[in-house]
């Protein structure tokens, strides 16, 4: 079957990569003044060389050559006027990314701000990503109610791509921070493969993971995929414990010559012993802190949070022409929450230990119990069409489609208010707390999220070095409540430009504009105004070894109005949800810089950096407690006189980050100075199809709280280790 590809012709050897890498970083270490003055003068360096073993290399590049993401034309990363960062499968098996939440933490651009020991949340560009994908179809995330959206295991996917800026064009709601999908594996080998791996690190940890392809039939037409697996690991907290299994299974069809159908399902269940419902008290009531150890847990013995996810699929791809597909892809979703935790929020009196609660009147309830279950269900029908065209002489690229999204959203609770006298001294709590004697479930939140829309977008080419992509998607948001109705319809244009000034680099500007529905609420318990504004970016791009290698720079700006902020105050009869407001004037703008993929044969480099600032009207500081530069690297070396063994390593590094919180009275500072984590890994290929590998993360053992804006401490994880063994037949 076949699809219309925008890839470049152009191959440089590694020697000329290097020195264009130099040239690459020194350009972008220019002050701002030089950047718009700077012009490209230096000649072309051809080196007579040939490439070994290209195929069996580009197989462990961290570079993926083609994507969809940001249009859903298949193009070259050089080709996407926006920042885009795609996670090759390589690069999470030598970093031990194995959740969706490692991948977030180590791309560029993406900062994570943690609730307690199971709830993460990701931002880029200061602004919260809530848009996740898979293979394109997205599913919002709904803030208040955390269903583990992190914790989705890897080992399903061959690629996680993220777009940052606004992303209307693919998503709907243009939500200014980033898009992350999932791409999932599929059985595209026509001969019978094998890998299992088994793991154990670190605070018992064990895993172990199977992925199997083979063909079904005698010519390969049919094919099937499953991949399956178990994780068991305690923690550096305290009598936590997490198991996690997962499947998943896809059965790859080519019908006729032209029409090919894929049918999966996917199925992950992740239960949690004694999980922490936020942090640890920060502060005493003089302000000082309480400097728990790492170690310390909140939860008591009876506390648990289990979480499952069930997606089926299918997707049936349809050629109708030599340079034309329509692609039909339906999904069906429904993931599912019960938990029984214990929060503990205030200040500690040093003398008498007991704590005090910042709410308001309620001083003497210092936080409480909770058992809660939820469920999400998603619908989602996704057609479209793409191909090529002939206009003027030229050859162009359109596609078109529509989409249809339910999404419904269903929560019941049951609150038992904690008193300071029921806990007792804090100092010596020790998670022996009785579990509580829950009243009835009653509902807390149902709501049901409507989209369709319609959408285009055509990359045109004006010219031999010079392409314009255009597109706008109309969206018709419907928001059904306990207590109100919305209903928004939006077309969200975007414009893109590129224009290749050589065979290795091209210059982009790019515009889209932003529409948010908001899932926060005001005092009055009403859901705030949709979120506009609009979206800049420009910058440069290149890349080398027929796309093996891929640099780029960006420069962007964000304006928005009706942004949510919180008041500090709680909404009257919601338990303890957070009141908001909204916030016109919003800008973030920034920098950002990365380069990715195979330096060489056996040298394969991701380095990102991202400065940035975000501001309000007034000039205030918009999420401060995330960080406004931040640099991560992380490399791999395969040794040329001990080609057995690859080694490598890396470090992410952030600037000191900061939030006002409120207490009684008035607020404190919490803050966390800059820091770096640095990681380590070796691989021996033992023989062809056996190798075993070694993880070192946090190597100096640093010490660093990864929620700021927030009363409580949660403690990042202190050094650790894994080990493990893979067998590929």
């Amino acid at each position: 079957m076949s699809l219309t590809i925008s890839t470049r012709d152009g191959q440089r050897t590694p020697a000329c990569a290097i020195s264009m890498l130099a040239s690459c970083i020194a350009f972008a270490l220019m002050p701002s003044a030089a950047f718009s003055a700077t012009q490209n003068t230096e000649e072309t360096m051809v080196v007579e060389n040939s490439v070994a073993n290209t195929d069996s290399a580009e197989d462990h590049d961290y570079s993926v050559k083609t994507t969809t993401s940001g249009t859903k034309m298949l193009l070259v990363p050089r080709d996407i006027p926006q920042s885009v960062s795609i996670i090759s499968e390589q690069r999470m098996k030598d970093q031990k990314l194995e959740s969706l939440g490692d991948v977030l933490k180590n791309t560029t651009g993406i900062s994570e701000s943690v609730a307690d020991s199971d709830r993460s949340s990701f931002y880029s560009r200061g602004f919260l990503i809530d848009n996740y994908m898979v293979d394109g179809i997205p599913t919002l995330f709904e803030s208040r109610w955390n269903l583990g959206d992190a914790l989705t295991d890897t080992a399903m996917y061959q690629q996680i791509e993220v777009v940052r800026g606004a992303n209307g064009l693919m998503t709907g709601t243009g939500n200014p921070s980033a898009a992350v999908n999932m791409v999932r594996k599929h059985a595209d080998s026509r001969e019978f493969q094998t890998n299992v791996s088994a793991e154990y690190g670190s605070w018992n940890k064990q895993r172990y993971v199977a992925d199997m392809s083979t063909p079904l039939t005698d010519n390969g037409n049919i094919r099937g995929r499953v991949v399956a697996g178990y994780q068991d690991n305690d923690s550096w907290l305290d009598r936590y414990n997490q198991k996690k299994k997962f499947f998943y299974g896809v059965l790859d069809a080519d019908l006729t010559e032209a029409t090919s159908l894929s049918v999966g399902y996917d199925y992950q269940e992740t239960n949690v012993n004694d999980p922490t419902w936020g942090g640890i008290p920060r502060w005493y009531t003089d302000g000082s802190k309480t400097n728990p150890d790492r170690s310390y847990s909140t939860a008591p013995d009876w506390a648990y949070n289990d979480k499952e996810s069930q997606r089926t699929f299918v997707t049936l791809k349809q050629k109708l022409s030599d340079d034309w597909q329509l692609t039909v892809n339906g999904t069906h979703t429904e993931m599912t929450l019960e938990s029984k935790q214990m929060y503990l929020d205030g200040l500690v009196d040093k003398n008498t230990g007991l704590m005090v609660s910042p709410y308001g009147a309620s001083y003497p309830y210092v936080g409480g119990t909770g058992y809660n279950t939820g469920k999400r269900k998603v619908d989602a029908l996704d057609t479209f069409a793409n191909g090529s065209y002939e206009l003027f002489g030229r050859q162009h690229e359109l596609m078109v489609g529509t989409s249809y999204t339910k999404q419904k959203n269903t929560y019941f609770s049951s609150w038992e208010n904690v008193s300071d006298t029921q806990l007792g001294s804090f100092n010596d709590y020790d998670g022996n707390f009785p579990e509580t004697d829950w009243s009835p479930l009653s509902l807390a939140q149902e709501d049901t999220v409507h989209q369709k829309s319609a959408y285009m977008a055509t990359r045109i080419t004006l010219a031999d070095p010079l392409h314009v992509i255009v597109g706008a998607r109309y969206t018709k948001y419907n928001l059904h409540t306990l207590t109100q109705d919305l209903e928004k319809n939006n077309t969200s244009p975007y414009a893109g430009i590129v224009f290749d000034i050589n065979d290795d680099w091209s210059t982009y500007a790019s515009y889209t504009s932003v529409f948010k529905p908001q899932t926060e609420r005001d005092v009055q318990g009403n859901y705030l105004t949709p979120i506009t504004g609009n979206n800049y970016e420009a910058g440069l791009k290149a890349d080398w070894l027929n796309s093996r290698f891929t640099t780029s720079l960006a420069v962007f700006r964000i304006e928005q109005d009706n942004l949510a902020q919180s008041t500090g105050a709680v909404i009257p009869g919601s338990n303890g949800e957070t009141a908001y407001r909204e916030a016109d004037g919003t800008v973030s703008k920034g920098v950002e810089f990365e380069i990715n993929g195979a330096v060489t044969d056996d040298w394969q480099m991701t380095l990102g950096a991202t400065r940035y600032i975000a501001e309000d009207s007034e000039g205030n500081a918009v999420n401060p407690n995330l960080p406004r530069t931040s640099v991560k690297l992380f490399s791999s070396y395969r040794l040329p006189m001990l080609r057995e063994l690859t080694v490598g390593g890396g470090v992410n590094w952030q600037n000191h980050v900061w939030s006002d919180v409120s207490v009684p009275g008035g607020t404190f500072r919490a803050e966390q100075g800059s820091y770096a984590l640095v990681d380590l890994f070796a691989r021996y290929q033992v023989t062809k199809a056996f190798s075993v590998q070694a993880n070192l993360d946090n190597l100096f053992d640093k010490t660093y709280d990864t929620n700021i804006d927030s009363r409580s401490i949660v403690y990042g994880a202190p050094r650790n280790f894994s080990v493990s063994a893979n067998y590929a037949f």
